[in-house]
């Protein structure tokens, strides 16, 4: 069954921050149109909550893709940080808000998306790669590292700018773009005193990674997996 993919030995802990990514299966492309994009992001907005929703009504579809945003009256099971989607794979920093949260919000998710995708392109199977893959962040300086390497993940990628299946929560970092999906991203932001500060310290952090991630395994088993 395909929700068996997302189960856990090690229980995620409350309070704590993670990164969580996952590919395609085969290295497969996630998305095959606009359509698809738009459903991805509506998923992890309908599916973070503790309670049962059912399928995403199809009147919530008209929804413009600006308008995107955690719905401010419903509890989460997690608090997003940062995020970036690209072609075939995802970055998240995510904050677990109630116990077993982001395990019960990736399985809500990667359930739904999948079921949604299979469905519309006549396809039968996972969709992702095995487990979605977890790491605890835990310090400060890993935090602030990981925050850029994830915002400014289309670049790690050489994926340009404006690119119709790439998505990042960097220009909501900048203060640049009107929704506010990322409702944890104070947790970094708060660190620097303004965001042009922020996109300096961002900037520099990923070229240090890149150069870094070329002859340190250290580098790589510490911030990044290998696409």
């Amino acid at each position: 069954m395909i929700y068996s993919q997302y189960m856990r030995k090690i229980p995620l802990k409350t309070g704590e921050y993670y990164h969580i990514y996952n590919r395609g299966v085969d290295k497969r492309n996630i998305f095959s149109d606009q359509n698809d994009f738009f459903r991805f992001f509506q998923s992890l907005e309908e599916f973070n909550t503790p309670e049962p929703i059912g399928s995403i009504f199809e009147n919530s579809f008209r929804k413009k893709p600006e308008s995107l945003g955690h719905p401010m009256s419903k509890s989460k099971l997690v608090e997003f940080v940062c995020y970036c989607v690209n072609p075939n794979h995802y970055h998240f920093i995510l904050k677990q808000v109630r116990d077993g949260g982001i395990e019960k919000f990736m399985q809500k998710f990667g359930n739904g998306y999948t079921k949604y995708f299979n469905n519309k392109h006549e396809r039968s199977g996972v969709l992702f790669q095995g487990k979605f893959k977890s790491k605890h962040i835990g310090s400060n300086e890993y935090l602030l590292h990981l925050s850029s390497y994830v915002n400014l993940n289309n670049k790690v990628h050489k994926i340009a700018l404006g690119h119709p299946m790439s998505k990042s929560s960097w220009k909501e970092y900048l203060g640049t773009k009107g929704e506010d999906f990322c409702s944890a991203k104070e947790i970094v932001l708060g660190q620097f005193k303004s965001s042009k500060e922020y996109s300096d310290f961002a900037e520099n952090s990923l070229t240090g990674i890149l150069e870094r991630r070329k002859n340190s395994k250290e580098t790589e088993e510490l911030l990044i997996e290998r696409e």
